[in-house]
């Protein structure tokens, strides 16, 4: 029998694969296609903007993106009247801040017992809620037009801030209820210990530890009702009760005429509530959700 010998050692070494680096010539090419693609981006977001701008202090404005050959307040002097701003702007803000109440008041009392309670068709019902989100809303409109006229609430401004309410319901619940339970139920618990019922544990320990969802859910749903067009279009015919996402389409002439440079005027002061409503909000709600202290364990 022969002894069983080593296998012989290799004679060259094997080189080890270089690991790519981060200035790797590979990974400058993504990052580069990376930066361009996000300036595309960019580009495609600041052109709208610089118009809107350019627009409204441009006498001569057209479609086009240029820089005025002379600056000018015209535009907005020509727009800031009763009847052409200021009150589809306060219409805008009665529909839009009735929708966002009474939806975060539904949502809140709907979201409660859902996010508290162990319901045996909870999950069944929430994903009802959630089908209620699917429906198109020009799907809806016939019907909903067919009940506003048999109930005589055609131009109504309440009629209409129920009907957005109900489609912005199902997504504020959603919204809601997720909010609602990153709140400690130990917190309800001690209330319930001494004395307090549902609602006054839902108003007073609830409710105040989660205002940045509250102003969140709020916001969402004030936006959405700002820039509706369709719904105060088929149900708002008055000139005294439509909106300022309605009354931005009489900048838009007959024959293809369009007066580019109020309409940008329009625009800058038609966005500027929502913005203002944002900071506010921010304000007031920040630092909402710093429980600390506020549950031992």
């Amino acid at each position: 029998m022969t002894a069983l010998t080593a296998p012989p050692a290799a004679t060259g070494t094997r080189r080890a694969r270089p690991v790519p680096s981060v200035a790797s010539p590979r990974r400058r090419t993504g990052r580069l296609l990376v930066t361009l693609a996000l300036l595309v981006v960019a580009v495609a977001f600041l052109v709208p903007l610089a118009w809107i701008v350019l627009a409204s202090l441009d006498p001569a404005a057209t479609v086009s993106v240029k820089l005025p050959e002379r600056l000018t307040g015209d535009n907005f002097s020509q727009i800031l009247t009763w009847d052409a701003t200021f009150r589809p702007l306060w219409n805008s803000t009665v529909l839009s801040g009735g929708t966002a109440v009474l939806t975060v008041l539904a949502s809140l009392l709907a979201a409660y017992p859902l996010s508290r309670y162990q319901m045996r068709f909870r999950k069944s019902f929430l994903y009802g809620i959630l089908f209620g989100t699917c429906l198109p809303i020009t799907a809806m409109m016939v019907p909903v037009y067919a009940l506003f006229v048999y109930l005589g609430m055609l131009d109504s401004v309440p009629g209409t801030v129920f009907f957005l309410a109900a489609t912005s319901l199902p997504m504020a619940i959603w919204m809601t209820k997720n909010f609602m339970d990153s709140v400690p139920v130990s917190l309800e618990e001690a209330a319930w210990v001494d004395g307090a019922g549902s609602m006054t544990a839902l108003r007073r320990i609830v409710v105040p530890l989660m205002r940045p969802g509250i102003a969140v859910v709020f916001i969402f749903v004030f936006t959405g009702a700002w820039g509706n067009f369709f719904v105060p279009f088929v149900l708002l015919f008055s000139p005294d009760n439509q909106p300022a996402a309605v009354a931005i389409y009489s900048f838009f002439g007959t024959y293809g005429t369009v007066a580019y440079g109020r309409l940008a005027a329009f625009s800058i002061l038609y966005s500027v509530p929502v913005l203002v409503l944002y900071l506010v909000v921010q304000r007031f709600s920040g630092g909402s959700f710093a429980m600390s202290g506020a549950v031992k364990g």
